[in-house]
């Protein structure tokens, strides 16, 4: 058998070209280096919205303001050359930098909510501090907040990166489209799913294993599925959703205040104040 150094130069070359021949042509102009490009601004982004925590080494030798400002070029510079990559028509790249870095003291604001309901919402939390440090599930709202913006801007591919970073990183999918309210804290975190269309009001909060999904979806007359359509539950103030349960549908309804049970399956709507627990959903569906 042939060793790796037997290999000759003009094998390897010939199979590079044959490999190189079966890439498609939008693959070929994504520019290299994107993905990390993506993790590096999402380090950029959050030094600068706390740079005591994820600023440099030396942040503690320079104000926090020149850290800041040094972490927000370095975000502008990235933004500005993968929105260019992804979206190589587009006129007013430096306008949507300008608008999407201006919307960062308003993420900030919801962000510390979200630290505020985590310290309250777990016993086990010493400090605000330690929630930011070393919960997951501040790692991944905080890289969601900061990719919703960039949805609501319609900046194609980066804020589905952002997240599905975050989901590596955690266990934790939320999808960038999902449009969530202040105070949010999601306990444990591990194997939570948020789905696109999914709205959650303020005050939730969520254990591990929750599903906030679709039920099955129309097709068109080509069989792919019809893309723009509300898929995913509404979730309203103050609900709280227990470890396993899944709640499916774009018409689905959970009312402010309700408390859904561990492994509830969900696919109708509840009302305000309503309590499902796990057995009696099970007895009623029967």
């Amino acid at each position: 058998m042939d060793t790796p150094n037997e290999i000759s130069v003009g094998f390897l070359r010939n199979l590079a070209d044959e490999l190189v021949s079966h890439e498609s042509k939008h693959i070929n102009e994504i520019d290299p280096g994107l993905k990390d490009k993506a993790i590096v601004l999402i380090d950029c982004l959050r030094a600068a919205l706390w740079p005591q925590i994820f600023g440099s080494d030396e942040s503690d030798m320079v104000s926090p303001a020149i850290e800041v400002t040094s972490s927000l070029e370095k975000a502008s510079r990235l933004l500005y050359s993968i929105i260019s990559s992804l979206d190589s028509d587009r006129s007013d790249v430096g306008a949507a930098v300008a608008e999407y870095l201006s919307s960062l003291p308003e993420i900030k604001k919801l962000l510390n909510t979200d630290i505020r309901a985590a310290y309250e919402g777990d016993p086990a939390a010493a400090s605000e501090r330690e929630i930011i440090l070393a919960y997951p599930a501040f790692e991944a709202i905080s890289i969601y907040r900061l990719a919703h913006k960039l949805y609501e801007m319609e900046i194609p591919l980066l804020p589905r990166m952002m997240t599905e970073y975050a989901h590596r990183l955690t266990g934790i999918d939320i999808h960038p489209g999902a449009t969530i309210g202040s105070n949010f804290f999601i306990d444990h975190g591990t194997g939570v799913v948020i789905g696109e269309t999914t709205v959650i009001g303020h005050h939730v909060k969520l254990y591990q294993g929750v599903t906030l999904g679709a039920k099955s979806f129309p097709l068109d007359e080509n069989g792919n599925p019809i893309k723009g359509l509300k898929r995913h539950p509404d979730i309203g103030n103050n609900v709280v959703i227990y470890a396993g349960a899944t709640i499916l549908g774009g018409d689905t309804c959970i009312g402010d205040n309700a408390v859904v049970g561990g492994n509830v399956w969900l696919t109708h709507s509840i009302e305000a104040g309503k309590q499902i627990i796990a057995a009696a959903e099970r007895l009623e569906n029967q």
